[in-house]
């Protein structure tokens, strides 16, 4: 054991001796993105870096206390590196479990300001070296300066300064300790806890982290308790998308950026530019796509005529669209919203709002799987893990509502429900709709997980829900029991639709053989963004816009988009429902 511990002993010293500071990393030099449409056309280009440095006294102290208290109460008195933390992080590195928190702000410093953001034992040692270095030659205002500088805090915002005008429109110095609580929580996960973009349960996360920070400061003695007690959540200000975003190019860019940080690249590193990404986007079926929402979505055609001086789409009706191709789950078209720089928000992706009746199938995979495996009725319990299976979150909000399976209560986004079909169509094997093609940066190139997992229901069950789903023109002839009508195709079609149980969103799901595509329409109040009902509920314009893109998709003329024939009528009989009788 002393040999063991001479020899480790002796090797950290050679370390500590051989490992200078080195000089700052150069995010100057950082690359704009490229990204390209499946043909190899480019759709967008991003990468403009935001920051602006300050010195530590522009930055009001409890704000810097905001920062301590989430990162590292004993910053003060520390010795710049956490042992334990770093252990545990080579450990993970080593075992492939992924990034580990736990360093120290100078750690984070050192990461962000010295070197690189890859997962790596090296980068993980060189840290810790350097680290102790900066601790010793630095004192604790220098660092934490630097430390509130270089970290990086979403919308392309680097440092302190930048993050407050991008999320509260002000100067540093003008930051209350809420705010800068906010944005201390934040940094954990920049994207994810963007008030503008965040799911419900990232808020919900977000917000137990910012009263974490706060009340870490009250313990610390930062802050009083009463003045705490009185503090409210600072919701800050809606994002401005760069330039060259406007349109669907946001929401695929944003989609795209997404699905890269969930196979590990870091939202750091993407920020910092220099990739080319190719989606699986295909051009003619984004333009269908997005041809077919404004067609069918307006409110001027002959069956609809909107009154004299209003707009030809109703404000306060959101519509979000993800087709994929059920064969290799490649999303061939996305559309988030009529233009990214004016709702930043994606509804292709958005999951707050409920599923309705397109819900059914997987309650009835559900009852079909708890058959096979000879477990008599299915449960609450069994329904979640089917639906998890199919790639439905079994936390989803509302999931444990009475009645919730029954109606649909469970919030969805359009490119989950596009998941879930496909993976019907695909035999039971879970497909998980892939927007990237490709990444790569100089040399490296990112491996990309298979967008066709493994078995998720059995054979037997998927069959028999795109059975029960299927709905052909010459079946409707025949009085056969169906969901709305799916129009002119000559394909038999599996489909489910209808409104919501609070009326606030209508749904069409069609699926063929080389499509699954999911349309929504979501009633958003234009100047509140709350949810509120929609008008023209059941008048099928989610089946016409399903109709016009996919007869344009498989090479047909978009017929006339009005009529019985698209769903036309009113009222939750004209919506269809249940995929069974």
């Amino acid at each position: 054991m002393i040999v063991l511990c001479a020899l480790v002993t002796g090797a950290f010293t050679v370390l500590y001796y051989a490992i200078d500071i080195p000089r700052a990393n150069d995010l100057a030099k950082a690359q704009s993105n490229v990204f390209l449409y499946s043909d190899g056309s480019r759709l967008a280009r991003t990468g403009e870096i935001n920051r602006e440095t300050v010195p530590l006294g522009r930055v009001p102290k409890d704000v810097r206390y905001a920062f301590v208290a989430a990162e590292n109460k004993d910053f003060y008195s520390d010795s710049g590196v956490s042992l334990t933390g770093t252990a545990r992080g080579m450990v993970n590195t080593l075992t492939g479990q992924g990034t580990q928190g736990g360093s120290t702000i100078t750690q984070q410093y050192v990461k962000n300001y010295y070197l690189s953001q890859e997962q790596t034992v090296t980068r993980k040692l060189k840290e810790l070296v350097i680290s102790l270095k900066v601790d010793r030659s630095n004192s604790k205002d220098d660092i934490l300066a630097g430390y509130l500088n270089s970290s990086y805090y979403g919308r392309l915002a680097y440092g302190i300064q930048a993050a407050a005008r991008a999320y509260y429109g002000k100067e540093v110095e003008d930051l209350t300790v809420e705010q800068g609580a906010y944005l201390a929580a934040l940094l954990q996960a920049p994207s994810q806890y963007d008030w503008a973009i965040a799911a419900p349960e990232a808020k919900r996360l977000v917000q137990q982290r910012w009263a974490y920070v706060l009340d870490n400061m009250v313990g610390e003695g930062w802050l009083d308790k009463n003045e705490r007690q009185r503090m409210l959540f600072p919701v800050p200000l809606a994002p401005q998308p760069g330039a060259g975003l406007s349109g669907q190019a946001g929401y695929l860019v944003d989609a795209a950026r997404r699905e890269l940080m969930a196979s590990g690249i870091s939202e750091q590193e993407l920020a910092g530019g220099g990739w080319r990404i190719t989606l699986n986007i295909e051009p003619d079926k984004q333009r269908a796509l997005e041809q077919a929402v404004r067609s069918g979505d307006s409110d001027t055609d002959s069956d609809r005529e909107a009154p004299s001086g209003a707009p030809a789409h109703d404000p306060n009706r959101q519509a979000g669209a993800v087709s994929v191709d059920p064969r290799t789950g490649h999303i061939v078209a996305l559309y988030g919203g009529r233009d990214y720089m004016k709702h930043y928000l994606s509804n292709a992706t958005r999951s707050d709002y409920q599923a309705g009746a397109t819900f059914e199938p997987v309650a009835y995979a559900a009852v079909m799987e708890a058959k096979r495996q000879n477990q008599g009725e299915s449960d609450l319990k069994q329904i979640r893990q089917t639906a998890a299976d199919l790639g439905i979150g079994p936390d989803a909000d509302g999931f444990t509502a009475p009645r919730a399976t029954e109606l649909g209560l469970m919030g969805v986004s359009p490119l989950e429900m596009a998941g879930v079909y496909a993976s019907f169509h695909h035999q039971g094997k879970k497909v998980t709709p892939s927007i990237v093609k490709s990444a790569q940066r100089g040399e490296e190139r990112t491996e990309l997980p298979g967008a066709v997992g493994g078995q998720a229901i059995d054979p037997g069950t998927a069959d028999l829900v795109t059975s029960d789903l299927a709905f052909s023109r010459r079946d409707r002839d025949r009085g056969g029991v169906g969901p709305a009508v799916v129009g002119r195709t000559k394909q038999s079609v599996a489909a489910a639709s209808g409104p919501t149980d609070d009326r606030k969103a209508e749904w069409f799901i069609g699926a063929t053989p080389e499509l699954v595509t999911a349309v929504a329409l979501f009633g958003e109040d234009a100047k509140t963004t709350k949810q509120v009902r929609l008008r023209h509920i059941g008048d099928g314009r989610p089946a016409v816009i399903w109709n016009l893109y996919t007869e344009q998709s498989l090479g047909g003329q978009p017929p006339a988009a009005s009529g019985p024939e698209y769903g036309g009528g009113s009222g939750d009989e004209a919506a269809g429902s249940s995929p069974h009788p």
